[in-house]
């Protein structure tokens, strides 16, 4: 294969291999923690029976159960653990069985791991993962299939990631455990065995903050992240069609992201569409959406569109009407184009 580079990755392709999502995430874990003795993974149930996906499994027997156990039924105690690991010098991954489930260690995110570092006056740091597997398309309903990363992103003092493909999902999380900060990690868990692509064989990271333009257009700009974008894709390929060029941008890092990657697109295209699994009212998008027209607004032909979940707690069964398929991005991108 011939080696590229792309934006955000430290190094070259070179040899790869085709493994999906969810095995990148395991592989990189498991080099970590080959890498760094200091890297420990702990949460409910990623011990022997290697999670509840199986992203944690055969961890233990690898490394021991002294840096690869598990905990009690309290994400506080969870949260509020690694907290407390990062700041004594370990590089704690705490697995969060569902998002879902981060609600009761909120405050040990918020009150302690994103300050840690200012209310010290830099002394102490927390650099820690949390991996937690996050959105729907599995029928999990209300309890097991939310998309809460706007809580995160809104918290000064973490960073939050959603990978989308498997080379990703490794680079980034090798990135988060060598970083300096806490990172929220949240896994599509539609993708975990859905999404497969090609990951280099050697050691790779891939820059926290940087997106990925899947595919150059000039009409429109279609940008999201995490489970939606194979959705994109699909839309993508039906307006191409129709003689429609649209441009895919994956923003991958959500705290910090690539306003520059954004902007660069919408002010070629002149047109933009987020798209994101999470509720509307206070989804992260609105935030692209405002700095696109603070400071491209001149360069627009069209309001900025949003497609994205309902406000409603998600339903057990009807996946599909909740969720933003192809057909709501291409009637969105219809509307944009034709304003």
């Amino acid at each position: 294969m011939t080696a590229t580079q792309e934006k955000g990755v430290a190094g070259t392709m070179g040899e790869t291999r085709t493994i999906t999502l969810i095995q990148a995430v395991t592989e990189a874990i498991a080099e970590e923690m080959e890498r760094d003795s200091r890297v420990v993974l702990f949460g409910e149930d990623v011990g022997a029976r290697g999670g509840v996906f199986m992203a944690t499994a055969g961890l233990q027997a690898q490394f021991g159960k002294e840096r690869v156990f598990d905990t009690p039924l309290s994400e506080a105690s969870i949260v509020g653990a690694a907290v407390g690991m990062a700041v004594r010098g370990l590089r704690p991954i705490a697995e969060i069985q569902f998002a879902d489930y981060m609600g009761p260690g909120f405050d040990q995110i918020l009150s302690q791991a994103a300050k840690i570092r200012y209310r010290s006056g830099g002394q102490f740091t927390a650099p820690m993962v949390i991996r937690t597997p996050s959105g729907g398309g599995v029928k999990g309903g209300h309890h097991h299939s939310q998309s809460p990363e706007a809580y995160y992103t809104h918290t000064p003092g973490v960073k939050v990631v959603m990978p989308s493909t498997p080379h990703d999902a490794k680079g980034l999380l090798k990135a988060a455990i060598r970083g300096e900060d806490p990172v929220i990690y949240f896994e599509p868990k539609r993708l975990y065995r859905a999404a497969k692509g090609e990951v280099p064989s050697h050691d790779y990271v891939v820059r926290l903050g940087e997106a990925a333009v899947r595919r150059e257009g000039t009409d429109l700009s279609l940008i999201g992240y995490g489970g939606v974008m194979p959705d994109l894709e699909k839309a993508a390929d039906a307006l191409a069609a129709e003689g429609i060029s649209v441009e895919v941008i994956d923003l991958r890092s959500l705290v910090p992201w690539d306003k520059d990657a954004v902007l660069q697109s919408v002010e070629k295209t002149g047109r933009a569409v987020l798209v994101s699994e999470a509720p509307r009212i206070g989804n992260f998008m609105g935030e692209v959406a405002y700095t696109i027209q603070e400071q491209a607004f001149d360069m627009l032909s069209a309001p900025v569109i949003q497609v994205a979940g309902f406000d409603t707690p998600y339903p057990y069964v009807q996946d599909k009407i909740y969720l933003p398929g192809p057909n709501r991005i291409v009637n969105a991108c219809v509307r944009a184009l034709n304003y």
